[in-house]
């Protein structure tokens, strides 16, 4: 393996190390909150996942991307037509697309 490639490589492993780690670490500090998936506006979302091409707040692209989350009080998220599921669109993303 030549210099570049060795870099490469670990510069790759290094992001998407980054990505888990931030979704995993707001799990972790927000007591009496909870993720909402798809309720987030372009540029407004606390995080996203591994299936964003972002890693982290504020740099989603869509609005309503059920692969990016916002945080919310915990037992509003639902109400306010998000997803507790990644992934899946709540009914306010539901409405916007449809």
């Amino acid at each position: 393996m030549n210099r570049d490639m060795i870099i490469r490589t670990a510069l790759a492993g290094v992001l998407a190390a980054g990505v888990s780690i931030g979704a995993t670490a707001f799990a972790q500090d927000a007591k009496g909150m909870e993720k909402c998936w798809g309720v987030a506006k372009a540029g407004k979302n606390d995080c996203g996942s591994n299936k964003t091409a972002h890693s982290c707040a504020g740099q989603s692209k869509k609005n309503y991307d059920p692969n990016d989350f916002k945080a919310v009080k915990a037992g509003t998220c639902e109400k306010m037509g998000g997803s507790l599921t990644q992934g899946e669109p709540g009914r306010l993303a539901k409405q916007k697309m449809g």
